[in-house]
């Protein structure tokens, strides 16, 4: 298992000190996190597990609509999943989750993702993680990572009354390291969770094939820089 000293930094914008993280803004105070597909490089794995799930059920997941509906938990995605309405969800969850757990310790980080929070907490700023995901799939993930102790604050879907693209998530995160969301920048690969983010009042960057990019329109222009100040 990696430590997170020893996690590979990414290469992509780096050269004349460069690095693929982006510089952060005087007015940001705290980093949040998504964890699927932002900290772990899970996506690919939570599609498997749950086309696996489905399975016995005769129902076929489409690779479109789930990549559609990434970051909403598992029971968002079976109630979201047409004619998910009628299947057992808990037997389906169960099923899921047990593949995810088997192969928890082959998790890959983000590179990018992980280069950015380290240089958060060198600059002394606050972490949190916003995962519409369950703590039974998030905390594993993290200590596989070797990421726990880089948080202040873990807010997971059982945390909040409603998941993305509510912002209750993000605002709960924020609240807990004790930041105004304006002064957050939040870091989410899927639209539901860049909606969510951005309801919550933050700036907002993503994660495209791996690499920290903008998500559309932000009011704070982010670049790559060496350095997180």
């Amino acid at each position: 298992m990696s430590t997170a000293a020893d996690l590979p930094l990414c290469s992509a914008g780096r050269g004349a000190g460069r690095s693929c993280a982006p510089s952060v803004p005087e007015a940001v105070q705290a980093l949040v996190l998504d964890f699927d597909g932002v900290l772990g490089d899970t996506v690919g794995q939570h599609e498997d597990a749950l086309r696996a799930a489905l399975r016995p059920y005769g129902v076929a997941l489409d690779s479109g609509w789930y990549r559609r509906h990434v970051g909403l938990s598992i029971h968002d995605l079976l109630a979201a999943l047409p004619g998910g309405q009628s299947l057992p969800h808990d037997e389906i969850v169960q099923r899921s989750r047990g593949h995810l757990l088997a192969s928890v310790n082959t998790l890959m980080p983000i590179p990018c993702v992980v280069e950015l929070l380290r240089q958060t907490r060198r600059a002394g700023l606050p972490c949190a993680v916003a995962s519409g995901a369950s703590r039974l799939l998030v905390d594993p993930g993290l200590d596989a990572l070797s990421l726990t102790d880089m948080f202040a604050a873990v807010v997971r879907r059982e945390d909040v009354g409603r998941g993305k693209p509510d912002p209750e998530l993000f605002l709960t995160a924020a609240r807990r390291l004790g930041v105004a969301p304006e002064h957050c920048l939040a870091v989410d690969d899927a639209p539901d969770g860049i909606r969510s983010a951005r309801a919550a009042g933050m700036h907002v960057i993503t994660v495209i094939d791996g690499h920290l990019a903008p998500a559309g329109e932000d009011p704070v222009p982010l670049g790559p820089t060496e350095s997180i100040r």
